[in-house]
C-alpha cells in the first residue's frame, strides 16, 4: 500500500472518527465537551505525531 496524500488523510480522519465515535457511544463524558475538548486535542496531536513520522521517514529513506 502507497501511502500519499489523501490515504493518509483518510486514514487519519477515520482513526479520530473512531476515536471520537467510540467515546460518544460509551457515554464516557457529555458529548459536547467531548466534541469542544477532546476531538480537537486528538486532531492536534495526530498533526503532531503525523509530522514527527513524515519527517522520520525523510530521514530513515535519506539514510
Amino acid at each position: 500500500m502507497e501511502f500519499n496524500e489523501v490515504t493518509t488523510a483518510v486514514a487519519f480522519i477515520g482513526l479520530i472518527a473512531i476515536g471520537v465515535g467510540g467515546m460518544i457511544a460509551s457515554d464516557m463524558m457529555v458529548t459536547e465537551t467531548i466534541l469542544m475538548m477532546v476531538a480537537p486535542s486528538m486532531i492536534v496531536f495526530g498533526a503532531i505525531m503525523l509530522g514527527i513520522g513524515v519527517k522520520f521517514g525523510e530521514y530513515r529513506a535519506t539514510n
